[in-house]
């Protein structure tokens, strides 16, 4: 009798362990191929922000964060107040600009019936400078990242924003009008795609070729080089299905977005042989021609998806010069890569080897 009691005993603990890891399981699927709420519409956000830039810099680091209240318009037109923690972030953005980038922390509890359901973190990109192309410079950032959601279904999301920030000047308030973005966690990325962020670093080679080499035609594209795929610099990996695929972010740096401050990468120390940034140079590593004509074509065939992403976007430039120029450098990438000559001297016989 008392071996059939405990037989009956590891019977029903198996059975409750199976049931709780397939619920586990349904939890976790129901999350799979979902955008939330807060990304899932092109729709302009408004938010509204109060504290000095100064301070943010100064009180907060990794692991310090500073409890502020967040006001955002919501769909019914009222304004709706959101406590969060925020801290100043980027190490170049922090030191040189006068709106350093914020992480943003949300509780689950706080979160919930509001539009950042399902959003724990965000990251909140911001102009650099106070001049007068700075929220030219955000849209095109923006831009950089919705023309990579063409290229790769693996993609960080955003949600444009009218930004609001009342900064304290002394005895007075200085509000600031600024154009500026969301991004989703990598969280919430490897929850829609069931996979997991990479801790450890690797070579570019050894990562999906397919999606390596769309990562790099996409930099070239942007006249991008301030990333690294091998050192995880300016990108993510995500594991997935076993393979290993690139997800690129922060773009301030690229031709395309052409800002004030931006200067020429270095390579471990050694300055890449370029005279601006608006310059571009393939740094993706040598792969089978057949393999690169295969991507050659998957993006001149999305050019005209691509150039209707910039055309809906032409409403939010402030100077109708800096949406043209975009365009233009767009274009001669296309030009390029439609030219067999100069898609093999300027990206084929350009392909690392190391």
């Amino acid at each position: 009798m008392g071996k059939m009691q405990t037989n009956l005993g590891l019977l029903t603990i198996c059975v409750f362990l199976s049931m709780s890891c397939f619920g586990q399981k349904d939890d976790n699927s129901k999350k799979l191929g979902k955008v939330s709420k807060l990304f899932s519409t092109e729709d302009v956000l408004e938010v509204q922000m109060a504290y000095s830039n100064r301070d943010l810099k100064k009180l907060t680091n990794d692991s310090t964060y500073i409890n502020l209240n967040l006001t955002y318009r919501d769909d019914l037109d009222t304004l709706r107040g959101l406590p969060v923690r925020v801290r100043a972030r980027g190490n170049f953005r922090r030191k040189n600009c006068y709106f350093s980038p914020v992480k943003l922390k949300i509780k689950k509890e706080d979160a919930k019936r509001t539009v950042f359901k399902g959003n724990k973190e965000l990251k909140l990109v911001f102009p650099c400078l106070k001049e007068s192309n700075n929220n030219d410079n955000v849209i095109k950032e923006l831009l950089a990242y919705k023309l990579y959601e063409v290229i790769s279904p693996y993609h960080f999301k955003t949600r444009l924003l009218d930004f609001t920030l009342t900064e304290p000047k002394g005895k007075k308030l200085q509000e600031h009008k600024i154009k500026a973005f969301f991004i989703e966690d990598m969280d919430e990325l490897e929850d829609r795609f069931g996979a997991k962020a990479m801790k450890r670093n690797v070579h570019p080679l050894q990562q999906d070729s397919l999606y390596s080499i769309r990562n790099s035609m996409f930099q070239y594209m942007i006249g991008n080089t301030d990333f690294s795929t091998g050192y995880q610099h300016n990108q993510k990996l995500l594991f997935l299905n076993g393979y290993s695929i690139p997800i690129p972010y922060d773009f301030d740096m690229s031709g395309l977005c052409d800002v004030s401050y931006a200067v020429v990468s270095q390579i471990e120390g050694v300055e890449l042989p370029l005279e601006s940034v608006t310059d571009r140079l393939y740094r993706g590593f040598r792969r089978t021609d057949a393999t690169m004509h295969s991507i050659r074509n998957e993006f001149l065939e999305s050019q005209s998806r691509m150039m209707e992403i910039v055309e809906n976007h032409k409403d939010y430039f402030e100077n109708a010069n800096e949406f043209e120029k975009c365009k233009k450098y767009l274009l001669e990438f296309f030009n390029v890569i439609a030219n067999s000559d100069k898609f093999k001297s300027q990206i084929l016989d350009k392909a690392r080897t190391k």
